[in-house]
């Protein structure tokens, strides 16, 4: 298997690598042109800053510059630009992360060549063309992908500067890791390990002048990185937008509060250092919101609400996974509950609440997003294993095999790039296997290590198995058989989706692979032993291939992408992540079960939550058969879904705004409204509704200005009644869409901001926009602002 490189083969276009960047291309861009908005919350903020220059620079949510997005602007600069030469489009946001992922294999590829060899190089970038993970965020607008890419971009002008002892080169490096900070904070910082190390390791600049260089680098990439945060913060607040999911306005607080220590901690507060999107506080055992409390935020605050859609009928029991017996639960429920074929979970009697735990097919269940429990060994459990761990055990034992020379005075350029990469991986992998909040689409930083020690092990390996001497000539058989298990071990719980050939065929054809080149002469350089290799690594390709594959077969979810057969109803997105507290009927909310049935909210305007709440649904999603031990967890049984907002005690978390239904999140454009408005705007905003998923359709279809009223959490004080006075005094907006998704007002001020809204409004009778006539509180009448928004109520605020 030996690889022979021809002279100026190094300028030639290397076929291999051709095909691997043509995999990835294929894997990464198949099918996006179907995304109308991918993930809505990025995307209606790209809408807007296509609408003026003051919304571009601060990342604005909203067309008014109301609130930013929960991340700086780099990446969505980036998108933005590519919107603006190609239209806004679910596809033209998604382009750039594409082409990144394609930018990853070959910059693998040019990172591992140097020191490992054409070969190790090759297979390096299949195993990054091949990552799960990376495809499945590189098809949507989250920007882990650009991030990733950035980084690597990093890497190569370190590697370039340490080879050739430019300072120029290695200030760059750490210029951009900087740049990478402005793209998604903290989690850019999780590399610095690995560029230090490789930095004092290598360089062989005098000691003073080594440590003088490292600062310099340190402190440009501490400056790149506060730039754009210390120009916001420098800004009155009066002009400029809210810090979406900050706690006090501040850029620097939410990099490191919501980005940064409450990723490890796991707080997710309502207003304090946790973000949207989250679950209620303590429950009364019976899963009923305890006598004399009340549910935190309800936007819409009410009494018990009505009907709701796709089957969230106001009385129901829990809901269970599909294939798999009821799930016992902690109230006596039997928890049973079926699909309906269409993916939509049908339920039947008692309240309705959120249903307990996250299982699926698969069992990707654990965590609060289902990302496994805590401890050592989670990375290799089966809620994350499939996205980025299949080649980890390869890489752990060829770190063995490439270390198994170093010598104190004889570390070659090998031993200190296998430490770059373990010192990439390792603290990546340490900080993911603790970390109490976040969501597995992260785990994309751990394929470029993971991709280049396979590679590089592989190669290293196969010299030590045709040396053929001592125990290292196992290395090569016991990795490959290591892997091809630990492969099986990810594909077992999905064969009653997948069939069993995929898990047969990874764990038969990777055994006796191993086995024949274990019992074969390692020195004999016959075709059968060639083969046999090249085989092996094919094999353990496999399963990463077909799950890469998955988010076009199966479909993804763009709010939280994963990959895997099930990994469209990954947990938080889907169709609106987390239904918006205080709708009335809930959003629609297809990140658990696929289904569109949403979290009924069953409340009406006016009057307080019910302060006694409702018993919540039982049980939890099932997993598949056969992963009993590690696949569908017991679910969060009891969660109450009555009252305004997802009702828990004090201290209860605010729930993503999702909107109900649509695309991607988003509500469906309704042309009736949107002509009315249009028809009889006199003002600079076409309207003020309360959350992204509402607003999505209004800004990224329609093209027009919409000012939000809270960001991705609904507890973000961006207005209140003396802000939105202001707003309609200065003749800028007269219309509010209140109800449906999302209500008007999050947290603590909505129902200072709905009061406010109704006693200064005037309902528009629904028949002058086509929609159907409903009775709004003060006996007028009014009606649905839209497909599936329920009772949503258009109020036209004129004041004097």
């Amino acid at each position: 298997m030996k690889i022979r490189e021809r002279a100026g083969s190094g300028r030639r276009l290397d076929l291999v690598l051709a095909a691997a960047m043509l995999a990835s291309a294929f894997l990464n861009l198949y099918g996006i042109g179907k995304e109308t908005y991918a993930n809505t919350y990025y995307t209606t903020a790209v809408g807007s800053m296509l609408q003026s220059w003051h919304n571009f620079f601060y990342g604005s949510l909203d067309s008014a510059g109301s609130v930013t997005v929960d991340k700086p602007p780099l990446a969505f600069w980036i998108q933005t630009a590519f919107a603006y030469v190609f239209g806004l489009h679910g596809w033209s946001v998604i382009l750039p992360q594409a082409l990144a992922g394609i930018g990853s294999v070959l910059l693998v590829y040019l990172l591992v060549k140097p020191s490992f060899g054409l070969a190790a190089a090759r297979i390096a970038a299949f195993g990054m063309a091949l990552a799960p993970v990376g495809v499945a965020v590189a098809r949507t607008n989250n920007i882990d992908a650009m991030l990733v890419f950035t980084l690597l971009l990093a890497a190569w002008f370190l590697l370039r500067g340490v080879r050739g002892q430019r300072t120029g080169s290695l200030l760059a490096s750490f210029a951009l890791i900087g740049a990478a900070f402005n793209m998604k904070m903290l989690q850019a910082y999780m590399v610095l390990p690995a560029f230090y190390l490789l930095y004092l390791l290598a360089v062989r600049f005098p000691w003073k002048k080594k440590l003088t260089v490292l600062a310099g680098a340190t402190v440009l990439m501490l400056a790149v990185s506060v730039s754009w945060a210390a120009i916001v913060d420098s800004v009155p607040a009066d002009k400029r937008p809210y810090i979406g999911s900050s706690t006090d306005n501040s850029v620097l607080q939410l990099a490191f509060g919501y980005n940064g220590v409450s990723r490890l901690t796991g707080d997710r507060s309502p207003g304090g250092q946790g973000g949207a999107g989250g679950f209620p506080g303590a429950m009364a055992p019976d899963g009923a919101l305890p006598e004399g409390s009340q549910g935190q935020g309800g936007m819409l605050p009410g009494n018990e609400g009505g009907a709701g859609q796709d089957g969230q009928a106001p009385n129901g029991t829990g809901v269970t996974g599909q294939d798999g017996p009821p799930q016992s639960d902690r109230n006596g429920a039997d928890g049973q509950s079926q699909r309906d074929g269409s993916g939509r979970f049908e339920r039947a009697g008692g309240a309705a609440g959120i249903p307990g735990g996250f299982g699926g097919n698969g069992g990707r269940a654990g965590g609060m997003f289902g990302t496994g429990e805590k401890g050592p060994l989670r990375l290799f459990q089966q809620a994350l294993s499939g996205q980025a761990s299949w080649l980890l055990p390869f890489a752990l034992i060829a770190a063995v095999a490439l270390l198994s020379t170093w010598r104190r005075k004889s570390m070659t350029e090998k031993h200190k790039e296998t430490l770059f990469w373990l010192a990439w991986l390792i603290p990546v992998g340490g900080f993911f296997s603790i970390a109490g909040f976040f969501h597995s689409y992260y785990l994309i930083m751990l394929a470029p290590p993971a991709a280049a020690l396979f590679g590089a092990g592989w190669s290293e390996m196969w010299a030590k198995y045709r040396q053929g001497r001592g125990w290292q000539i196992y290395l090569l058989p016991g990795a490959v058989a290591a892997t091809s298990m630990f492969q099986w071990y990810i594909l077992r719980p999905y064969e009653s989706t997948i069939g069993v050939g995929w898990s047969l065929a990874v764990a038969g054809l990777g055994l006796l692979a191993a086995l024949i080149l274990a019992v074969l002469n390692s020195r004999d350089n016959s075709a059968a032993v060639r083969w046999t290799a090249a085989a092996a690594a094919a094999v353990l390709l496999i399963g990463p291939a077909y799950w890469s594959a998955t988010p076009i077969v199966y479909g993804q979810n763009s709010m939280i992408p994963a990959a895997g057969p099930d990994g469209k109803n990954s947990m938080g997105g889907g169709r609106g992540g987390f239904a918006a507290a205080g709708s009335r009927t809930g959003g629609q909310w297809e990140a658990m079960n696929g289904g569109q049935g949403g979290w009924p909210n069953a409340s009406e305007r006016g009057g307080r939550p019910n302060a006694s709440g409702q018993p919540g649904m039982q049980g939890g999603l099932q997993g598949q058969p056969g992963s009993a031990g590690d696949g569908g967890s017991e679910g969060f049984s009891g969660f109450q879904g009555a009252g305004g907002g997802f009702p828990g005690q004090t201290g209860g978390f605010q729930g993503m705004p999702g909107g109900a239904g649509g695309k991607g999140g988003s509500e469906s454009l309704n042309e009736g409204l949107l002509a009315y408005l249009k028809q009889n705007q006199t003002t600079d905003y076409l309207l003020a509704v309360s959350d992204y998923g509402t607003a999505a359709p209004y800004i990224v279809e329609a093209k027009q200005k919409v000012v939000i009223l809270h960001g991705f959490q609904n507890s973000d004080p961006v207005y209140d009644s003396a802000k939105l006075e202001q707003l309609v005094k200065s003749g800028k907006l007269k219309y509010f869409l209140v109800g449906g998704s999302g209500g008007a007002g999050g947290r603590d001020g909505g129902s200072d901001l709905n009061a406010w809204i109704e006693e200064h409004g005037k309902a528009v009778d629904a028949s002058e926009y086509g929609g159907s006539p409903a009775a709004s509180p003060e006996g007028e009448t009014s009606g649905s602002a839209g497909p599936g928004r329920g009772s949503a109520v258009l109020y036209e605020v004129t004041l004097d």
